[in-house]
């Protein structure tokens, strides 16, 4: 049985290890991660983690992992976004508001499929423009949700959060190993 991590980001591999787990391959999943026109921003989420955990071949006794992390601003949902302009214009909607962020985690073994969406409530100070420009320039927003990551530079600008940590971050820990427990991968505390 192998773990193969459907994902090329680093911080879910670091995420894992909190686990102790290495998954045995990584696998970027090259999918269209264009909203659907109308869609909110959980449903969203999670087709973007199923569509993944299909998009990954596996083996009928591996375990593929797969999560998508998603800032949703009410309705809209703030990707990754395209450039500088597009990282201001979130952060700017974001600041001295509450927004949520939501991570769909979706396990595949087989043809069985289990799956969970964690939802965090997240606080944004204002940013002054020299806290913008600086953060900008830094290239921190460059590939996160909502151009932001909370586990960098950005944490100074969160003064609340009300949920999963890891979660924001990318891969809420907890879940992932309950998730990971169900489909009869060992995770860590288990009597292997």
């Amino acid at each position: 049985m192998r773990l193969i991590l459907g994902s090329a980001s680093p911080r879910r591999k670091e995420l894992l290890a909190q686990l102790g787990l290495e998954p045995d391959a990584i696998v970027h999943p090259d999918i269209d991660e264009d909203p659907a026109r109308g869609e909110l921003p959980r449903p969203y989420c999670a087709r973007m983690a199923r569509e993944k955990a299909a998009a990954v071949a596996a083996g009928p006794e591996d375990v593929v992992l797969c999560a998508d992390t998603t800032v949703a601003l009410g309705r809209r949902i703030l990707g990754k976004p395209r450039d500088a302009a597009e990282a201001a214009a979130f952060l700017i909607a974001l600041g001295g508001r509450r927004h949520q962020v939501v991570t769909a985690v979706a396990v595949k073994r087989g043809d069985r499929l289990w799956q969970r969406e964690v939802v965090t409530a997240v606080k944004m100070k204002r940013l002054s423009d020299a806290e913008l420009n600086g953060y900008l320039a830094s290239g921190e927003w460059q590939g996160k949700a909502g151009a932001y990551g909370i586990q960098g530079r950005a944490g100074a600008f969160i003064p609340w959060i009300s949920g999963s940590f890891t979660g924001v971050v990318g891969l809420p820990v907890a879940e992932t190993a309950a998730l990971l427990a169900a489909a009869g991968y060992p995770v860590q505390g288990d009597a292997a």
